[in-house]
């Protein structure tokens, strides 16, 4: 596929738009919670060691230099080798691609963050977006992680025309005084095999309450189920506190959002039925925290819960799948139909987790393996509910695999990249033009290392998500900036080196 250079003007492209802050981790509490680096400088590598309330100590599995110790004494990382991709670029001109999707063979749609959906097909990109919701979203200026951050293609897309987007709207009549803007879920229609959505045919499917501007996750996907999941950060700022951030029954750091299952659909993985009737009637979710007045109408609930949903019947909201996450930038589904997510940490570590109906990933009793904030904290919630760890962690200094935020990959099973093969590919935003591996272990953390990117074109060297096309192979969009400006964003696909 040829490399099509957009050529459109940037009317809405925006300077000083970055991911940096709630996306890449957080070592302060203020309302724009940086790294202590100059987000607009890219080039620069995060080299903050983890902090000493924050890290609590490691378990033992972890060399100093961040690979696992195996029981013959090797180092996990040596066994991989020297692993090397190619990366074709096929696509560019973006301001900021956040997620590809490819529902048909031939036609691929990659999301711009300032509200634009565009379709590559028969070697070409389309100028003229698939579908433009940047009227209906928030001003994406300055330091937010708002804008458009996620598509998902129905099942049935080649036969009913059904998409859904995320984005980020200004509040709603209910949405509290204090609060940033509001979570919305889309469905919109196209034609099949449409070059144009239909920007009238939008069915606000769900909207969340959002406290502050950064935390906002983005992601969504159908899993193999047919039910559409929907990730959910904890609502902003540090330590999972403030406006908007309820208590929970953990004592030792207050807040927060993570481990609430009663008050808010925050902090989270969501999986609800979009075929199924639903009620645009409801309780304002996301309001905890704050009391700026909400419309007791509450925000549009428009779609049926799975009823083997964890929380269906018991305490709590049934849309939850799983939780105790701060923010689940990107997940995905494995060839084996496992649940694969990234959660970004705050100011020590990052970490990637299997997850499983009804799990608690820890946040922020824990961040990956670690206390948070604490010396000791327990392994289980009060009902007796496992905190569960991650199967990747790695930290933001002082190893070969570490950086600032975790772009949740794939685990490939195609065949460009044979030494790949069974692998789990991911990156973080600031990996300097590389990427990650693990390979999976029966138990304990899985080794990673670093994949060396070959290519002709410049790679990264931020890296802002993964896309997998039906064949297994993998994409990765990246940028050449800090922040969402200019035209800098690409997609490139992998091949074997």
């Amino acid at each position: 596929m040829t490399d099509d250079r957009l050529t459109r003007r940037r009317a809405l492209a925006v300077s000083g738009l970055a991911l940096t802050g709630g996306l890449a981790g957080c070592g302060t509490d203020s309302d724009r919670v940086g790294t202590g680096g100059d987000p607009s400088s890219p080039d620069d590598t995060a080299t903050e060691e983890p902090d000493d309330d924050t890290a609590g100590d490691t378990d033992g599995s972890m060399d100093t230099d961040g690979s696992e110790t195996d029981s013959d004494g090797s180092t996990g990382t040596a066994a991989f080798g020297d692993l090397t991709v190619g990366a074709e670029r096929v696509a560019s001109g973006f301001t900021s691609p956040l997620a590809l999707a490819i529902p048909e063979p031939g036609r691929r749609f990659v999301v711009d963050q300032t509200g634009q959906v565009y379709l590559q097909e028969d070697g070409s990109l389309r100028e003229e977006p698939f579908l433009d919701v940047s009227d209906r979203m928030v001003d994406v200026s300055g330091y937010t992680e708002q804008g458009l951050l996620g598509v998902a293609f129905h099942p049935d897309f080649s036969d009913n025309g059904r998409f859904f987007v995320r984005y980020s709207a200004p509040p709603r009549e209910w949405v509290p005084d204090d609060y940033s803007h509001t979570f919305v879920l889309s469905e919109f229609r196209a034609e099949p095999g449409a070059a144009t959505a239909d920007p009238d045919s939008e069915r606000v499917v769900m909207e969340i309450a959002e406290p502050q501007w950064n935390h906002n996750a983005g992601a969504i996907a159908f899993g193999p189920d047919g039910s559409l999941y929907v990730a959910t950060g904890d609502g902003g700022r540090a330590n999972d506190q403030g406006v908007g951030h309820v208590d929970d029954w953990y004592d030792a750091v207050g807040g927060g959002n993570g481990q609430d299952v009663t008050e808010n659909l925050l902090g989270s993985m969501l999986r609800i039925d979009v075929d199924g009737e639903g009620s645009t009637a409801g309780t304002p979710t996301g309001g905890g925290g704050g009391d700026g007045g909400a419309d007791p109408d509450g925000p549009v609930r428009n779609y049926a819960v799975p009823e083997d949903n964890p929380l269906v019947g018991s305490e709590g909201l049934d849309e939850h799948y799983a939780w105790g996450f701060r923010n689940p930038w990107r997940f995905s589904f494995g060839p084996d139909g496992r649940l694969f997510v990234g959660d970004v940490g705050q100011g020590a570590w990052e970490e990637v987790s299997v997850v499983e109906r009804g799990g608690n990933y820890g946040w922020n009793v824990r961040e990956a393996t670690h206390c948070f904030q604490a010396d000791d904290c327990p392994s289980e919630s009060p009902r007796g509910r496992p905190l569960r760890d991650p199967v990747i962690e790695y930290p933001h200094g002082g190893a070969d695999v570490s950086g600032i935020a975790v772009i949740g990959g794939y685990r490939y099973d195609g065949d460009a990249m044979p030494d790949l093969r069974g692998h789990y590919l991911f990156a973080d935003w600031r990996a300097g033009g590389r990427l990650f591996a693990a390979r999976e272990t029966d138990e304990g953390l899985w080794p990673t290392t670093t994949v060396s990117v070959e290519s002709d074109e410049q790679f990264g060297p931020m890296v802002l998500s993964f896309g997998r096309n039906p064949d297994g192979e993998l994409f990765v969009c990246t940028t050449a900036s800090g922040q969402v400006s200019g035209e800098s964003g690409a997609v490139f696909r992998l091949t074997g080196a």
